[in-house]
């Protein structure tokens, strides 16, 4: 007999069954819905006030100077190592000439002694026309061993001086690869800064950017005030000093480091800081050197070479280059070097303002030197 099963009944087609169902329906769209509304209520980070933005993309100017600089550092060292590599290769190519002259030489000794035949003095005693003939080739002979012996030895030692060039060369190579990574990675790092304080601007309303300009407008002021406040200190002073000499010193004006060295100074920081102001108006642009632009340490290294003097090309350089001076005791040319870590560099013009390549996006232009944070200050020269 064939087997009957029974069939199976669904459990959605069941009343209760539908009923679950549907709760459970129920129960995962109420999920998703809190889950939505939970998303919805997650707090958003509120967006950054004016001053914030401010301050942010202040920090990322300062960070890209101090990545300038080390891009500049790297550059120089890079150039440096170019030039030894060239010199070097220059030097083992005329090295390898001089050796290629002492293996000519040798191949032409070579050559006689086979067209010779190495014929012992009894033989060529016996062929030779007469016995003067044969004293005059033995002693060519005694001349030309005695040459041969110098030939190899020059030519021992060329060819061991140019494997030393080879390899000095090779490790000046190694090292321009070296300083080429580091200024790649310094140049990215600038250009990353940059770009970020870029993006921050851009996202500025223009109520946010006209509020963005008062603040720097008040910051400039604020610098303004100060400057004007210990440029007067400073003429207190001086007309103190002045008062003081008239009975004993003839009237000495202070500031002055006296004799021809302080005149000498003194004249060196006028032509530094005339090639300075001549440059007011051309734009920053970090790496640069001039003419058309320039970088905070390019613009100082510009003028002062304008002035006979060579400075090096970095800030951390420039600020241990000639004599360390007070602020109260700044005269026109010297060097004011700012923030703890020595990033950015202006020339003093007096009465507190300098001229300086400020930032990207600015010009070369005179500003109070109390705008940023004085580290010290030098006298080239």
């Amino acid at each position: 007999m064939a087997s009957h099963r029974k069939p199976r009944t669904s459990v959605l087609a069941s009343p209760t069954g539908r009923r679950t169902a549907a709760g459970l329906t129920t129960a995962a769209l109420a999920s998703v819905t809190l889950l939505s509304q939970s998303a919805d209520a997650a707090p958003r980070a509120p967006k950054p006030t004016v001053e914030e933005v401010k301050q942010k993309v202040d920090g990322l100017y300062h960070q890209a100077e101090v990545a300038t600089q080390k891009y500049n550092a790297a550059k120089e060292r890079a150039d440096e190592q170019r030039d030894t590599v060239d010199d070097l290769l220059d030097a083992s190519a005329k090295r390898a000439e001089k050796m290629n002259e002492s293996r000519r030489l040798l191949g032409t000794f070579a050559s006689a002694q086979y067209r010779t035949g190495g014929m012992n003095p009894t033989a060529q005693l016996m062929l030779a026309k007469d016995p003067q003939q044969f004293v005059d080739r033995n002693h060519l002979m005694e001349r030309l061993t005695g040459r041969q012996k110098q030939a190899v030895t020059d030519y021992q030692e060329q060819q061991a001086a140019a494997t030393e060039q080879r390899a000095r060369a090779t490790r000046s190579l190694e090292r321009l690869q070296a300083s080429q990574a580091s200024l790649k990675e310094s140049k990215r790092s600038v250009q990353d800064k940059l770009a970020e304080a870029r993006q921050l601007l851009s996202r500025l309303t223009a109520q946010e950017k006209a509020r963005l300009a008062e603040l720097e407008r008040q910051k400039e002021a604020a610098a303004k005030r100060r400057a004007a406040e210990e440029a007067r200190k400073q003429q207190e002073r001086e007309r103190q000093r002045q008062h003081d000499g008239d009975g004993s010193t003839g009237g000495s004006t202070g500031g002055s480091t006296g004799g021809s060295t302080g005149d000498s100074a003194s004249s060196k920081g006028a032509k530094a800081l005339a090639f300075a102001r001549a440059q007011i108006g051309k734009p920053y642009v970090w790496g640069a050197t001039g003419p058309t632009s320039y970088d905070c340490s390019g613009l100082t290294q510009a003028a002062w070479k304008a002035a006979g003097v060579d400075l090096p090309r970095t800030t951390w350089d420039q600020v241990k280059e000639g004599r360390r001076v007070a602020t109260k005791d700044l005269q026109p040319g010297d060097l004011v070097f700012f923030y703890d870590d020595i990033s950015h560099v202006g020339m003093y013009l007096g009465d507190g303002k300098m001229v300086h390549a400020p930032k990207p996006g600015a010009s070369v232009r005179e500003e109070s030197i109390y705008y940023m944070p004085i580290y010290g200050s030098v006298r080239p020269g």
